[in-house]
Order: C-alpha cells, then sequence, then structure tokens
C-alpha cells in the first residue's frame, strides 16, 4: 500500500491539522508557530470570539493585538452550546491532530471540549491544555494572566532598580515562552504518536514556563541558599553593564562579560581607564561601579548613538542601540531575518506583523495566510467536513455556525 507523502513545499508541517481553541496568547501563539511551520490550523471561535478581538489599538474595526498573533490559520465560528455546532467540531476533531485549548472548567467540559470527550472523536488526538498555575492542585481552576505569573514566579521581585518597586516585565514573555512550550509538546506528542499510534494529554502552564526559565536565578538560592538581588540594568557579576545615555538624547547598551570586552571598550572609547587601579580587575570594576558608569555616560555624550555603535563594533565590544517599536520595525538585521512581513488582508489591506522566528534551509516555512477574520473560512471548512451548501446555510440560519456577515449582523443588532 502506497504512502501519501504531505507537500513538503508548504512546510515540515504539511499535512497536520490543529485546532486553536485558545484564546489571548499563550495558546493561540504556539498554534501560530505551527501554523507557520506548515500545519493546517484551524481557529475555532464563538459568535463572541477570541477575547484578543476586543483588546486594544484598532484599525478599521479590526485589533491590532488578533492581529499580531493570529497568522497562518484559517477561522471557524462555532457554537459549541448548540447540538448543531457539537456535531459539526465532532467532525472537524475527527480529522485534526493537534488540539489546544485553555478554557477552565467547569466550561471545558460543558463545552465537550475535555481530553476524553475530545479522544471520543479522535481516540489518537494530542490535546494541549494551558493553564495558568497547573491543572491541578492548590491553584487548579484559578483565573490567571502573565502577570499574575510574574509574581508567583518570582520574576517581578527580581526586576527594577535595586532601591525601587518591582516592575511588570512590560512584553509578556512567560505567555510567548508557554506558547513555546506548547508547540514543542505537540512536535513530541506527534512523534510519539508515529511510533506507538497513540496521542496522549498534556498540559502546560504559565507558572511552570516562568520556573523553567527561572533556573539560574532560582538555582543560585535552592543550591547557594541565596536569593539573588535585583539589580536595574547592571549585572550581579562584571562591570560595566548598564544603559548609557549619547550625545543624540538616544540610549545605548553596553555590557563587558570579561577582561577582553573592557579593554576593547577602553580602545574603542580612547580612554585609559585599564591603567586605572579602580579598573584593573572584574572585583575592582563592581566596587568601583558608580564611578566606571559615570564615566562612561560621560563619554558617551561625546557621540550619537549611531556613531558609538559603529565605532564600539569595530572594537568588537558588546553594544546596542536602546531601539523603540519605530526603530525595531526599520531595522536592517530585522529586516534581512524576515521578522517583519507584509500581507494582504482580506479588510485592511496590506498588514505587517511578525515573521518566523526558525530557519529551515530543506524545508522553508513562512507565514502562509494573515490573521483571518472572525468566521472567515466557516463556509471552506464546513465544506470540507462534508457539509452540502444547503447544510451549510441551515447551520447558519440557526446560529450553529457563523460568517463574517453573520457575526457583523450581531453586532449591529
Amino acid at each position: 500500500m502506497s504512502v501519501s507523502i504531505p507537500d513538503l513545499s508548504r512546510g515540515p508541517l504539511a499535512g497536520i491539522r490543529v485546532l486553536d481553541m485558545a484564546t489571548m496568547l499563550a495558546g493561540p501563539y504556539g498554534a501560530t508557530l505551527m501554523g507557520d511551520l506548515g500545519a493546517d490550523v484551524i481557529k475555532v471561535e464563538s459568535h463572541w470570539g477570541d477575547d484578543s478581538r476586543h483588546l486594544g489599538p484598532e484599525r478599521d474595526g479590526e485589533r491590532s493585538p488578533f492581529l499580531s498573533l493570529n497568522r497562518s490559520k484559517r477561522g471557524i465560528v462555532l457554537e459549541l452550546k448548540r447540538e448543531a455546532g457539537r456535531e459539526a467540531f465532532a467532525r472537524l476533531a475527527a480529522t485534526s491532530d493537534v488540539l489546544i485549548t485553555n478554557i477552565r472548567e467547569p466550561a471545558l467540559s460543558k463545552l465537550g471540549l475535555h481530553y476524553e470527550q475530545v479522544r471520543a472523536h479522535r481516540p489518537d488526538i494530542i490535546w494541549i491544555g494551558v493553564t495558568a498555575f497547573g491543572a491541578d492542585g492548590p491553584y487548579a481552576g484559578r483565573p490567571g494572566i502573565d502577570f499574575l505569573a510574574q509574581g508567583f514566579g518570582g520574576l517581578l521581585a527580581l526586576n527594577g532598580d535595586p532601591d525601587g518597586e518591582p516592575v511588570r516585565v512590560t512584553v509578556p514573555m512567560i505567555d510567548v515562552m508557554t506558547s513555546l512550550l506548547v508547540s514543542t509538546a505537540a512536535l513530541t506528542a506527534l512523534r510519539t504518536r508515529d511510533q506507538t499510534g497513540e496521542g496522549q494529554r498534556i498540559d502546560i502552564s504559565l507558572l511552570d514556563a516562568l520556573l523553567h526559565a527561572q533556573a539560574s536565578a532560582l538555582g543560585t538560592y535552592l543550591i547557594a541558599g541565596e536569593p539573588t538581588p535585583r539589580t536595574g540594568n547592571r549585572s550581579l557579576y562584571f562591570a560595566p553593564s548598564g544603559i548609557y545615555t549619547c550625545g543624540d538624547g538616544r540610549k545605548a547598551v553596553i555590557t563587558c562579560p570579561g577582561e577582553k570586552f573592557f579593554r576593547n571598550l577602553c580602545k574603542g572609547l580612547e580612554v585609559t581607564w585599564t591603567d586605572d587601579p579602580r579598573f584593573e580587575s572584574i572585583d575592582r570594576r563592581l566596587e568601583n561601579e558608580d564611578e566606571l558608569d559615570r564615566l562612561i555616560d560621560e563619554r558617551c555624550k561625546d557621540f550619537t548613538v549611531d556613531d558609538l555603535q559603529e565605532r564600539l563594533v569595530a572594537a568588537d565590544v558588546l553594544c546596542a542601540p536602546v531601539n523603540g517599536a519605530e526603530e525595531v520595525a526599520r531595522d536592517p538585521q530585522i529586516r534581512h531575518n524576515g521578522m517583519i512581513v507584509t500581507l494582504e488582508h482580506p479588510k485592511l489591506g496590506p498588514v505587517d506583523v511578525t515573521g518566523v522566528p526558525i530557519h529551515f534551509h530543506g524545508t522553508p516555512c513562512q507565514v502562509r495566510q494573515p490573521p483571518p477574520l472572525h468566521g472567515q473560512h466557516s463556509r471552506e471548512i464546513l465544506a470540507e467536513l462534508g457539509y452540502s451548501p444547503e447544510e451549510v446555510a441551515k447551520l447558519l440560519e440557526d446560529g450553529a455556525a457563523a460568517t463574517p456577515a453573520e457575526i457583523e449582523k450581531a453586532r449591529k443588532a
């Protein structure tokens, strides 16, 4: 019997179908990466939709958080509170390899999305549940987001100036780290299923993702009994390391984790600090860090940030500008890496989204389609599941499914 080989020109995950039944960031963004890698990712939403469709800045009614996080997907609206919607979901689940959800109990089971319920439709399904703190245990069932995980996991206590208050990490890094664990878990389980024929349930939490990232900081306490203090922009282990102001008012990061880099910094700045006993070793520089930072800040004011970067890069110094979003969007290396991609959105026209952070050379990946409109592919996907045009029309009429037209009508009602 011949084996059908997927068209890998679509990406290494061609032939894999993923159901994104999560909202906001951690779950959906894990599905997004799998879509970038070639999987057929279908975002299943209610008539309300992903919460990120209702938050943040908008452009012609479409919100930037959703547009930023949901590329490389098709979208369908199914109302799982209706029997016809659950029947359509059963057909869809039977054709899928991976399901990702972050819905909490009791809603999870009421909607028929618990692992055992989904497994009835596809026995070898890979089911991934994302929670804030864990699927069981003393915090199970609590609502939670990135900010709370930062508190529980110790990140807030580490971030900020030494004498100031704890400061939230603005970018939702724990959500993003969790999304990477979601995609890693899915790929690992697919590999296992190839070998055993068995799917499985997988639980991933924001708290565990942060503890994974905290290995070195928490390890200092677990192994040596010493909590890691807040250091602001400085390093706990070497100096100089900080943010310095240039003559044009822009700022630059300079860090020297070793004698070589400090010598290179002095050469690049054309100063003789290597001859100063206060700065002759890492330990002495840490002891005199305030004075060293003052001298560096004073010298950096002799250059624009671009001139400083050119000078220090030539001297092989670890340095970077402190870029805002505008500078990031036009940075030549970021553009070269394909990390800003322009797509043709069906409503907005050209939109820019972030690109694929993994660069395959044998089976190249790409952002394959723009974030879907709410219910954009409902008719298309239902037809793929065997529904006739008349049956699709009935599902839409009864509210068991919806297209953008039905969603717009409901908003205006």
